[in-house]
């Protein structure tokens, strides 16, 4: 069974920080890209960013770049998003999900799977 978990997210002050992981299971994990997408109330679901499994190239949506940093752990199966210098605007709920193949895309059309998402909020 395919299984993405994000951790839990959480309120944090504006200028604050936040580390998101993501966990996946059941796929072969280098064979897939990972991305992480957000959603805020009343708004379309937005490409934050992803990590290719070929080569570890990332990508960043304008938004976020400079702020946001994603990484992964091929021998974990784990994927991360550092945000620092939040902003009330980051405030939504962020999913992980996986791509298979070696490509990339911020997209969410593109993907096969998806996490439950976590609730990230950013006080001013």
């Amino acid at each position: 069974e395919v299984q993405l978990v994000e951790s839990r997210g959480g309120l944090v002050q504006a200028g604050g920080s936040l580390r998101l992981s993501c966990a996946a299971s059941g796929f072969t994990f280098d064979d897939y890209a990972i991305g992480w997408f957000r959603q805020a109330p009343g708004k379309e679901r937005e490409g934050v960013s992803c990590i290719s499994s070929s080569d570890g190239s990332t990508y960043y949506a304008d938004s976020v770049k400079g702020r946001f940093t994603i990484s992964s752990d091929n021998a974990k199966n784990m994927v991360y998003l550092q945000m620092n210098s939040l902003k009330p605007e980051d405030t939504a709920v962020y999913y992980c999900a996986a791509l298979a193949g070696y490509g990339s895309s911020l997209q969410s059309y593109d993907y096969d799977y998806w996490g439950q998402g976590t609730q990230v909020t950013v006080s001013s």
